[in-house]
C-alpha cells in the first residue's frame, strides 16, 4: 500500500516509497489493509488545507511529506469523506506546521491506495439505501422546490428548506420536497449548549459554521401545514424535529408539542421525530405525551467530563440526559443514541464501558453511529488526556452488538 497526498491543484498522486499511515487520537499508527475498504461510492477525496501528510519510510519511521515527490511544489494530506452508513476508523495522518485556523467542518478518514485503488479506513454499518448519495442533488431537484414553494407560498419553513436543499444539499431537506422518508422540519432558533463541532452556529474560536441556523419561530400551522403533507404523501414518511440548521427542538416544546397535537389529529400515519440532546426531562416528557414515535439523543461521551468539555451545556448536564431517556423509554417513545464517532475517543476501553453502562441503564433501542465533522486537532487539545487502551471502532461495533435486540446503524428508521 501507498501514501496518497495531492498537489496545490488538487491532483491526487500515490507516493512510490511510502506507505499510509492513520491516526487515532494524538497518535499515528500504520494502515493494515484489515482497517480498510474500497473507497465507498458517493465518497468524496478532500486536500486537507495546510495539512502535510504523514507516511511511513522504508525504515518504519513516520515522516512529513514537505514537497511533491520529483517536484518542488507542497504536498498536501488527503482524506475521505464517507456517505452516511460507512463510519470511520481513522482520522487520516496529518501535520499543519504553523496553521491557527481549525479545519472546515468535515468528517476526515484516512486513504490509501492499493493496486490501482483507493481505500478508506472505514466499516459498513447500515445499508446506505435510502442515504445513498446517488439519490439526491438529482436534475428535478429544483423544480420539486418551486412546485413545494408554489403550493405553501406563505410558509416560511418551505422557504428555509429550500435554502438547505439547493445550497446546503441537506438530505433531510431535500427529502420533503421529494415527499419521501425522513423530512427534517426545524422549529428552533436557539440552544442551550455550545458543541464545539456545532455545524449551524460555532463561536469565534472554532471555523465558520457551514450552513446557517433558521433565525425565526415558525407559527404551530406552519410546522402542522408542512408536517401533516408529509406524512400524509411520503413513502416511509418520517417527520424530524431538530436538524443541522436549528438549535435544540424542545426549547421550543409549547410550539412542537401544539404541533403533534394537531398533527395526530389530522393523521395517525408515519413516524414523527425528534433529534435532541435531552437537556430537559420535563420538555421531552411533555413531548412525548404529545404524540412523539421516537427521540434520537445526540453524545459524543457517556463520562461526564468529557460530555461537559465537548457539548459545553447550559442549564442541565448528563444525569439530566439520562433521565430524559429512561422516562421517554417508559413511555413508549422508541428511544435511539446518536453517537458522535471520533477514532482514538469513542473506541477507548473506558469510553466503552461508559456507554456501556448508559445503554443498560435506559434501555434504549438503537445506537446510531455517526463520523464526527471536527478538526481532528481542535478536538483533542481540548479533551482530557486519554486514558485506558483502545478496541478500535469495529471493537465498539462488537461491543454494542452483544446487546440482545440492540439495533446498531447509522440511521433512523419508520417505528409506524
Amino acid at each position: 500500500m501507498r501514501l496518497i497526498y495531492a498537489d496545490a491543484r488538487g491532483n491526487f498522486y500515490d507516493h512510490p516509497s511510502l506507505r499510509p499511515a492513520g491516526r487515532t487520537g494524538d497518535r499515528f499508527v500504520e494502515l493494515d489493509r484489515a482497517d480498510l475498504v474500497d473507497l465507498p461510492s458517493g465518497s468524496a477525496l478532500v486536500l486537507i488545507p495546510g495539512g502535510r501528510p504523514v507516511g511511513i519510510s522504508p525504515r518504519g519511521r513516520f515522516v512529513m511529506v514537505e514537497k511533491e515527490y520529483g517536484r518542488e511544489g507542497p504536498a498536501f494530506a488527503v482524506g475521505a469523506l464517507l456517505p452516511q452508513g460507512y463510519t470511520r476508523t481513522l482520522w487520516p495522518a496529518f501535520r499543519r506546521p504553523g496553521s491557527e485556523r481549525p479545519l472546515p467542518l468535515f468528517g476526515y478518514a484516512a486513504v490509501a491506495w492499493h493496486r490501482g485503488k483507493v481505500l478508506a479506513a472505514a466499516v459498513r454499518t447500515d445499508r446506505p439505501g435510502r442515504w445513498d448519495p446517488a439519490r439526491y442533488n438529482m436534475p428535478d431537484l429544483p423544480r420539486k422546490v418551486d412546485q413545494l414553494t408554489g403550493e405553501l407560498p406563505g410558509n416560511r419553513i418551505v422557504r428555509q428548506l429550500a435554502r438547505c436543499a439547493l445550497e446546503y444539499g441537506c438530505f433531510t431537506a431535500q427529502n420533503i420536497f421529494y415527499a419521501r422518508w425522513e423530512g427534517g422540519i426545524p422549529v428552533s432558533s436557539s440552544c442551550n449548549a455550545g458543541c464545539l463541532g456545532c455545524i449551524s452556529q460555532q463561536p469565534a474560536e472554532c471555523c465558520p459554521a457551514p450552513q446557517s441556523r433558521i433565525t425565526f419561530t415558525p407559527t404551530v400551522e406552519e410546522v402542522v401545514e408542512l408536517g401533516a403533507r408529509h406524512l400524509e404523501r411520503a413513502e416511509g414518511a418520517i417527520v424530524s424535529f431538530g436538524q443541522g440548521c436549528e438549535g435544540e427542538p424542545t426549547l421550543a416544546a409549547g410550539l412542537v408539542a401544539e404541533a403533534l397535537l394537531r398533527l395526530r389529529r389530522r393523521t395517525g400515519r408515519g413516524t414523527v421525530n425528534i433529534n435532541t440532546n435531552a437537556g430537559s426531562t420535563e420538555r421531552l416528557e411533555a413531548l412525548c405525551r404529545a404524540g412523539l414515535d421516537s427521540v434520537r439523543v445526540s453524545l459524543i461521551s457517556a463520562r461526564e467530563e468529557v460530555y461537559d468539555l465537548y457539548h459545553r451545556p447550559r442549564g442541565y448536564g448528563l444525569a439530566d440526559v439520562r433521565a430524559s431517556i429512561k422516562k421517554a423509554g417508559r413511555l413508549g417513545v422508541y428511544t435511539s443514541l446518536n453517537i458522535l464517532v471520533s477514532p482514538g475517543l469513542t473506541d477507548r476501553e473506558e469510553e466503552v464501558e461508559a456507554l456501556v453502562r448508559l445503554i443498560e441503564e435506559t434501555g434504549v433501542r438503537m445506537v446510531q453511529l455517526r463520523n464526527l465533522n471536527i478538526d481532528p486537532d481542535f478536538l483533542f487539545a481540548r479533551l482530557p488526556p486519554a486514558g485506558g487502551g483502545i478496541v478500535g471502532i469495529p471493537g465498539l461495533i462488537a461491543a454494542l452488538k452483544s446487546f440482545p435486540g440492540l439495533r446498531v446503524g447509522s440511521f433512523s428508521r419508520p417505528v409506524k
